[in-house]
């Protein structure tokens, strides 16, 4: 293995830094400070396509995906693509669906699959790739299938997936089993960890789950990278849902990663 293939390409979610006070601009450059140079937005963070354009640039920074509502990415599907292909970037991702939260039953799977499905063909035609980023919820089971699974029948070939790893395990769902499931449709993956049962209680999230800096919680990471990269990642996406301190988290975060590499 060459060095630059032994060298993980690791960007960070923005949704992370969600609690951070200050300016689009100062947030950019606490993450390139941090390490990093590639980021995972949310949307357009309140700006055109020449401003981030121009902010990314300032502090070294690229988009290789984005997070977006379904019902925004339905009622302006031409216009986000133009704005994501004006800075770069071509990888759209819907992170969450309420309605599949609350699902009882298989329908509303195979209704937003289909949904997903359409939508992920007009960003094919248009150059771009649209994934689903899976929770937890999704690892349940109707009509003895995953619903994920459903999800994705009723979708097509045409959408990814970016597998959220600590999710899975959450979910009950062995996440190589998950990578090796949907290999060849993961370029996306979402690196973040779990603490073990009974630490930080008063941390977690709903469903009690509590995240930890990649390496701090109980994933198998040297497993898990490989994993990843014989599914297809072409970057891995550290995420922490609820860091007490972002900055601190993502750093601990990537100085462990690159410790793998």
């Amino acid at each position: 293995m060459s060095q630059q293939e032994a060298v993980l390409p690791i960007a960070v979610q923005l949704y992370t830094l969600r609690t951070l006070p200050g300016r689009f601009d100062e947030l950019l450059g606490q993450v390139a400070a941090a390490g990093y140079t590639a980021v995972e937005t949310v949307g357009d963070h309140g700006c055109t396509a020449e401003e981030m354009g121009a902010l990314l640039a300032r502090h070294g920074l690229r988009v290789i995906s984005t997070h977006l509502q379904l019902d925004a990415l339905r009622e302006r599907t031409d216009a986000i693509i133009a704005f994501n292909r004006a800075i770069g970037n071509t990888t759209l991702v819907v992170p969450y669906i309420p309605e599949l939260r609350a699902a009882t039953d298989a329908g509303p799977y195979r209704a937003y699959g289909q949904i997903l499905g359409e939508l992920a063909r007009r960003c094919r035609d248009a150059g771009m790739v649209l994934l689903y980023h899976n929770h937890s919820w999704e690892l349940q089971r109707f009509d003895g299938q995953l619903a994920l699974d459903l999800l994705f029948a009723a979708a097509g070939p045409e959408l990814g997936l970016e597998p959220d790893l600590a999710w899975s395990a959450a979910g009950g769902l062995d996440p190589t089993t998950l990578l090796r499931h949907y290999a060849g449709r993961c370029p996306r993956v979402h690196i973040k960890d779990l603490a073990a049962p009974g630490e930080r209680p008063e941390d977690a999230l709903f469903d009690g789950i509590v995240m930890a800096d990649v390496g701090a919680g109980i994933l198998d990471w040297p497993t898990l990278i490989p994993a990843a990269r014989a599914a297809g990642a072409e970057w891995f996406i550290v995420e922490h849902d609820n860091p007490r301190d972002p900055i601190v988290s993502i750093s601990h975060s990537l100085q462990y990663l690159r410790g793998l590499s």
